[in-house]
């Protein structure tokens, strides 16, 4: 009995020491960092001197900010993509799905954006989006239409980014949708078959319902990387766009932080936006289980 106890607590020192590293990871990494923005932006620190408290004043002066109101609101435009890329992705996962030759090689392609440097695709795009000499432009002008220099544009500006954004996770969501589609038994569809329904019948009560969580699960990342879009708006419009039209939150956040350093005053904006993400993922959740108990 006394040879199992040692052995069963050697395991569970062994089992300890493996779960260490990430879990002083999570601590130090993020945990920490995540409280000490909380505390932050209840004062006025700059990022070198000394943080005085000065309770809500942050929150005040962000509820009666223009820019920040405008960041938000292109945080949100541009996650307009989500139900566009999932639309796409469903259709060519559909398109894959069937015995063609090349399905392989249009895998590969397709997921190349997904694996690519984020950086090195935003530059490519921001040339192909030049109004003078942009591929974009270039293609327009041989269907006879006048393309606008899309990153120049305030109306253009949002749509351009966003159409990268698709573009780049396009590859990505098209495979898990092809891995749900793949395990879906062949017989449902044979039964529906013999029992005459037609294609969008199948699509709509086998093949909908069986990709359902892999659905869930892209709207729920979707979102959370949506309310983090710094990187493609950083390079392709160093200056959040003509007028202020395609800087995001996160990038606001960058501008007050490390431009101004107002690091409190970004702080309180990290802190809004982390109750953003984590009420919008709360109401999905909630709004996938209300969907599971009527079905």
């Amino acid at each position: 009995m006394k040879t199992n106890s040692r052995l069963y607590r050697k395991e569970a020192y062994y089992g300890y020491l493996f779960i260490l590293p990430p879990v002083l990871g999570f601590l130090i990494f993020a945990l920490f960092p995540a409280l000490y923005s909380v505390y932050g932006s209840f004062t006025d620190w700059d990022g070198l001197g000394q943080m005085n408290f000065i309770g809500l004043d942050n929150f005040k002066d962000i509820f009666q900010d223009e820019l920040f109101y405008k960041a938000m609101y292109n945080t949100l435009f541009m996650m307009i993509g989500i139900p566009i890329g999932l639309a796409l992705a469903l259709l060519l996962a559909l398109g894959l799905n069937r015995r063609i030759p090349g399905t392989t090689a249009f895998r590969v392609i397709y997921y190349i954006p997904v694996i690519s440097s984020l950086a090195a695709i935003s530059i490519m795009w921001n040339l192909a989006y030049n109004g003078d000499f942009g591929l974009v432009n270039q293609f327009l002008d041989l269907l006879g239409i006048k393309g606008p220099n899309w990153l120049a544009d305030k109306h253009t500006v949002k749509p351009a980014i966003m159409l990268m954004m698709i573009w780049k996770g396009l590859g990505y969501t098209m495979l898990l949708y092809l891995a749900a589609l793949q395990s879906v038994p062949k017989d449902y569809y044979e039964a529906a078959e013999l029992d005459g329904a037609n294609a969008f019948h199948r699509l709509r009560h086998i093949t909908w319902p069986m990709v359902k969580p892999v659905t869930f699960f892209v709207v729920v990342t979707g979102i959370i990387g949506g309310s983090q879009v710094f990187t493609e708006v950083n390079i392709m419009t160093s200056t959040g766009g003509p007028e202020y039209g395609s800087a995001t939150v996160v990038f606001y956040v960058w501008q007050k932080a490390f431009g101004n350093l107002q690091m409190g005053y970004a702080s309180a904006m990290t802190v809004i936006l982390g109750l953003f993400i984590f009420i919008v993922t709360l109401v999905q959740f909630r709004l996938d289980k209300s969907s599971d108990i009527h079905e």
